[in-house]
């Protein structure tokens, strides 16, 4: 293994949430009078965290969400997850042999520390990570596409930006990693190739993503 720690996204790269969180994110805007496709919603928000749905909303509206616009989506996504969600295909294994090739890895999410908790538990991949390697855009002043989480993320981890690999499925995710001079694959089972042509390695499917951390070329 090349590196010293793994980073994972969470929506889309561990848990399968993406469609359920951007569907409910699109009908809840067009509730309040800001009508959002499911496409709109995956090209504007998805990888980033709630407040860059505040921030383009007032730029292009001028007006502000309610208040309660952050709780009320929160209880509607944790809902549909206990219904709903499902952990990426694969990505239990993954995990796994990185436990037992004794390779450390953690979870850095523009999710709040709930929602990440909630998805865990509910797809049964808690277990693998634990408290201590399980970090928010919550605890950083930015999300992504700055750096700020992931070198959060390395610093509590004990490892050097360049010893570490991140495993992102959005553009802003792929943007945050580049700016903290880590090494970025980009797994697209949702999001067109193009979109995360910077990355390292671009994978489909979970099982080509050991083989991407293992290889010396680009």
């Amino acid at each position: 293994m090349r590196y010293d720690l793994v980073i994972f996204d969470n929506d889309g790269v561990l848990v399968d949430s993406e469609p359920i969180s951007n569907r409910l994110l699109a009908a809840h805007l067009t509730e309040l009078g800001h009508p959002t496709s499911y496409e709109d919603s995956i090209r504007d928000y998805m990888g980033s965290a709630l407040h860059r749905v505040h921030d383009l909303v007032l730029e292009r509206s001028g007006r502000r969400l309610p208040s309660d616009f952050d709780s009320t989506f929160h209880d509607r996504v944790f809902d549909a997850f206990r219904r709903e969600l499902r952990p990426v295909a694969g990505v239990a294994d993954v995990l796994e042999k990185l436990r037992a090739d004794g390779v450390p890895y953690c979870v850095a999410s523009s999710g709040s520390h709930q929602r990440i908790r909630v998805a865990l538990r509910t797809t049964g991949l808690y277990d693998l990570f634990g408290e201590d390697h399980i970090f928010s855009s919550e605890d950083v002043g930015r999300g992504k596409p700055a750096p700020d989480l992931f070198l959060h993320a390395a610093e509590s981890m004990g490892v050097a930006p360049e010893r570490c690999a991140v495993v992102e499925d959005s553009p802003l995710g792929v943007q945050a990693a580049l700016a903290a001079g880590m090494d970025v694959y980009g797994y697209t089972a949702m999001t067109p190739a193009a979109k995360l042509s910077a990355a390292r390695g671009l994978f489909t499917e979970m099982t080509e993503l050991r083989r991407l951390l293992t290889s010396t070329h680009k």
